[in-house]
């Protein structure tokens, strides 16, 4: 009658926390790398859409490569 007392539950051993722990520790540093990147090159990519629209808005190119401001709510719909 020894297997009553006994706790069948899985048991993870020491070195397999150890594994784990390394495991988490890598994909934080290179998740963190990674983020921080993509966060930089979406903030540079928003200020270029941002700088193209701004050249771009309020001008209408002539025949002479000149630019006449116009107002964006005076222009007729078709």
């Amino acid at each position: 009658m020894g297997y009553r007392g006994r706790d069948a539950r899985p048991k993870l051993a020491l070195w397999t926390l150890v594994v784990l722990g390394n495991v988490v520790l890598l994909v934080a540093a290179a998740g963190v790398a990674v983020l921080a990147t993509l966060v930089s090159l979406m903030t540079l990519a928003g200020a270029a859409l941002a700088g193209w629209h701004l050249t771009r808005r309020g001008s209408v190119t002539r025949r002479g490569g000149m630019t006449v401001p116009v107002a964006l709510a005076s222009r007729r719909r078709a």
